[in-house]
């Protein structure tokens, strides 16, 4: 009877074990599915900054100097957004002179937001064609046939004329002033010297980047040393002579906006176009006066959507923006809350949103003026969202998922290009696979170059995601509200001669073949689908927050977190954006190859270790870095106080000033 019942007793305890092993391995597996599991929001490294005259955030406290130099002197959001962006090229805040601005200003006046298109267009000569005779897979990523036409200066001075206050010589007075030289900071001067194997190549380039050099000794030229004056003379004889037209055009009796655009003559059809041109062909390049001539500016009227009673705003399908409203259609339905902050399921479910909505972008996204046109309003339909959502397996990471047919969500049209979507493939990274230790970038190795320094392969997938671009905001107490994603002619760049002015390198977001991005194949003055994604929301008819990123591929990414921070979490402007984010890569690259690497996820190394074992449960290929939320600078408005608050992220030099 005894042994019975010890027998009866050793039998319970082990099936109490078992029991209990059962339990904690269905613990494991689901834990990070329930909300108490995810991730609390941090406390901030710096606090919000607050205002009620206005706010200006940007990539760089030199230009955020500038910005509250403007509004201390009596300018609007507008006019201080410009001279933040004419100092950002200045300094080589990640993007030159040359490049391209994207914007969306909210104009209190009427309401209504603009949007700002001043993307490069390719020249007349570029077509795929001429590149696959050169045995070119895609443009090439650096070179004077990586330039399309210069962007930012119209944009600037167009954006001015149309919605600023201040003269064209206020606004680039700092500007003319850094070019005569101002200390250059250790990062910067770091990647220039890091560069200087490109610059070499090209002779104005190295006169402008290398100035601590040995002429008979070419191999010693080295960049300016961290707190040295850099000096830009060139440049400064550039921006002179922008406002010597405009001064001249008031003289002779133009108006504020006509003498603006005056400079804006002489910088795409005088003789500063005239040198941009002769210095491009002089390295092979393929720019004609004709193309600076065709080249404008489009102010337009961007796309939005609703998510929960916010309507956010973005840039049309020229820029990767919509792709961001496409995700926020696909997440309305779903409770987020209930998944908690960068649980698991939180971060399963936006990857597959993301890998759903980009797919989309790979395929339909390109320049609208060019035909057919994008079926935006299929892409952004409610409906077409809900069945694209309903095709996420919460059980695993889908590495095939293809771009839908909006096209019967829209009318009765047809899918012009349904030939390709039946055959579409991603365009998976040969060597890929694998997990790996990507706590840095990898160093730039070039693996092709001609004797014009026509680059190709020069950044890895890593790189092209945070190569280039910086973010730019402002906001004054009238309610004008700016957002700039200001882009190209980032280091290293070709410089065009004695302008001092480095040229784009957006080319390379072309396709040469149809069969992958139909509606992005290169054509002579066509814009390419680039990455730059400007945001402005508002709230009951009025501003919410402002808000952009810098980060190539990433930005859509970024931005879609930093917003449910706020919305869905409650975090304030500068928790959220320094929140811990993830990074899918499964999209295809705009840079380089384009290539894509299916469930690679690159996360914030101090992630819950439950979550991370169920997102290996779920396929994906993990990475850490000490720091995900990207270089992100926002605004968010208060509507019951009528005050704004500034935030910057802490992975840069990202600052924001208010008063």
């Amino acid at each position: 009877m005894k042994k019975e019942h010890e027998k009866r007793n050793c039998f319970q305890k082990s099936l109490a074990r078992v029991c209990l092993v059962s339990s904690l391995v269905s613990c494991l597996l689901l834990a990070s599915y329930n909300p108490l599991f995810a991730q609390e929001p941090q406390h901030s490294s710096k606090p919000p900054v607050h205002g009620n005259h206005w706010i200006a955030a940007a990539g760089k406290p030199l230009s955020v100097s500038v910005g509250s130099m403007i509004f201390s002197q009596g300018g609007n959001a507008v006019d201080a957004a410009s001279a933040m962006l004419a100092a950002s090229a200045t300094i080589w805040d990640s993007m030159g002179w040359g490049g391209e601005t994207q914007a969306l200003i909210h104009n209190p006046n009427t309401g209504e937001v603009h949007a700002i298109n001043a993307l490069g267009a390719a020249p007349s000569g570029a077509t795929a064609e001429y590149f696959q005779n050169l045995n070119y897979r895609t443009p090439p990523d650096y070179g004077p046939l990586a330039a399309v036409t210069p962007g930012t200066p119209g944009g600037l001075m167009v954006m001015l004329a149309e919605f600023g206050t201040m003269s064209l010589a206020e606004i680039l007075a700092p500007s003319i002033e850094m070019a005569r030289g101002y200390p250059i900071e250790q990062i910067q001067a770091e990647r220039i010297e890091f560069d200087k194997q490109i610059l070499r190549i090209w002779p104005d380039a190295a006169r402008v980047m290398l100035p601590n050099f040995d002429p008979a000794n070419p191999g010693e030229w080295s960049a300016p040393y961290p707190g040295q004056l850099f000096v830009q003379d060139d440049l400064h004889d550039t921006l002179s002579k922008l406002v010597e037209a405009e001064q001249t055009a008031l003289a002779n009796g133009a108006n504020r906006e006509d003498a603006i655009m005056a400079a804006y003559e002489r910088f795409y059809r005088g003789d500063i176009a005239e040198e941009i041109v002769r210095a491009n062909q002089a390295s092979g390049g393929l720019f004609t006066m004709e193309d600076l001539d065709n080249w404008q500016v489009y102010i337009e009227e961007p796309v939005s959507t609703t998510y929960k009673g916010v309507e956010v705003f973005k840039l049309n399908s020229w820029v990767q923006g919509p792709v961001m409203l496409q995700m926020l259609n696909m997440l309305e339905d779903m409770d987020l809350q209930r998944m908690g902050y960068n649980s698991a399921e939180y971060i399963h479910t936006l990857y597959q949103v993301m890998s759903l909505a980009f797919a989309d972008r790979d395929f339909y996204y390109g320049d609208p003026y060019f035909p057919p046109e994008e079926p935006i309003a299929g892409l952004l339909s409610k409906d077409y969202a809900r069945d694209r959502a309903a095709l996420i397996d919460p059980r695993r990471n889908q590495p095939d998922i293809t771009p839908g047919d909006p096209y019967p969500y829209q009318g009765d049209e047809t899918n012009p290009f349904s030939r390709y979507l039946e055959n579409w493939e991603p365009n998976i990274e040969p060597e890929w696979g694998g997990v790996r230790n990507s706590a840095s970038i990898a160093p730039i190795e070039i693996s092709e170059t001609d004797s014009n320094g026509n680059v190709v392969s020069i950044m890895s997938h890593d790189e092209g995601f945070h190569a280039g671009t910086t973010s730019i905001q402002a906001a004054d107490k009238e309610g004008w509200v700016v957002s700039i994603t200001p882009s190209g002619a980032w280091l290293p760049a070709f410089v065009a001669g004695s302008t001092g002015m480095s040229l784009s390198q957006r080319m390379q977001s072309f396709e040469l073949s149809e069969k992958r991005s139909p509606y992005n194949t290169l054509e002579p003055g066509k814009r390419p689908r680039a990455t730059l994604s400007p945001s402005i929301a508002l709230k009951d008819g009025k501003p919410y927050m402002a808000f952009s990123v810098q980060g190539g591929d990433g930005q859509d990414q970024w931005l879609l977190q930093f917003f449910l921070n706020i919305v869905e979490f409650g975090m304030d402007v500068q928790q959220a954006s320094e929140a811990a984010n993830f990074e899918s890569f499964q999209l295809h690259s705009s840079f380089g190859e384009h290539y894509s690497q299916p469930g690679r996820i690159v996360l914030r190394s101090d992630m819950n270790t439950l979550v991370l074992r169920t997102l290996i449960r779920l396929g994906y290929e993990l990475e850490f870095r000490e720091k995900t939320s990207g270089p992100i600078t926002a605004i968010l408005f208060n509507q019951e106080f009528d005050t704004m608050t500034g935030g910057a992220s802490n992975f840069g030099d990202d600052t924001a000033m208010g008063f």
